[in-house]
């Protein structure tokens, strides 16, 4: 199969040139894209998804040798997130590669993090399938970089602490709210506030409503700790 520039061109950001390139372009294919000759990377975002979790867990383990299971959860967490693979996709420019379908096209799909974080698990799958898990480890290791000697000590989602520090004193667990909800729809911007029982409350914005959360539970954590 003879790949297109755009495909070409990430093999060699990557830094590997796949020996059954249609593994690559299933990869990159949106399910918007997808026909009864052409598959879609839901199959593989699936099986990317649990190699990149071998590959964080066996680096964590390695990289701190002392830490207990209740510091590395956190730590994996913020690593295999959706997020984190979305942030590493805009790196490589794994948007631009992308093959959508016209309404995704419309609506900005190459700059969705839902779809760049998926696409990113499923190119981890289309490396290990073409080459072994030791070469896709090595794929990993590199494009993550030191996003896991500098993942935080305690990367405990805020939502998490928020809620255990409310629980520890008998209050019900905060409320999560969409205040408001501003921007375009490949582009939205999200305003969400969480209230305790007591009343205390704090809103934080993000383009995420998993992150204006997280952005917001810090806030109050950061206030009632003040």
């Amino acid at each position: 199969m003879k790949l297109s520039a755009d495909l070409k061109a990430l093999q060699k950001r990557i830094g590997h040139e796949f020996s059954r390139p249609e593994l690559l372009v299933r990869a990159v294919t949106h399910s918007s894209m997808s026909s009864p000759t052409r598959d879609d990377n839901q199959r593989l975002e699936f099986l990317g998804d649990r190699v990149l979790g071998l590959v964080m867990a066996e680096a964590l383990l390695s990289q701190d040798r002392a830490a207990t299971e209740g510091q590395l959860a956190p730590r994996f967490n913020a690593l295999v997130r959706k997020e984190a693979c979305a942030d590493v996709a805009r790196e490589i420019a794994l948007g631009d590669a992308m093959k959508l379908g016209r309404s995704e096209m419309m609506s900005g799909g190459r700059r969705k993090q839902a779809l760049l974080g998926d696409a990113m698990e499923a190119l981890i799958a289309a490396v290990y399938l073409d080459a072994g898990f030791e070469t896709a480890k090595q794929m990993v290791v590199r494009l993550w970089g030191d996003r896991v000697t500098k993942v935080e000590a305690d990367a405990r989602d805020p939502k998490t602490s928020l809620q255990e520090w409310a629980q520890a004193r008998g209050l019900k667990p905060p409320t999560y709210e969409t205040v408001a909800r501003t921007g375009p729809d490949h582009a939205p911007v999200f305003r969400i506030s969480v209230t305790l029982e007591t009343g205390q409350s704090t809103e934080a914005a993000d383009n995420s409503k998993r992150k204006a959360e997280q952005a917001a539970a810090k806030a109050l954590l950061a206030q009632l700790q003040s």
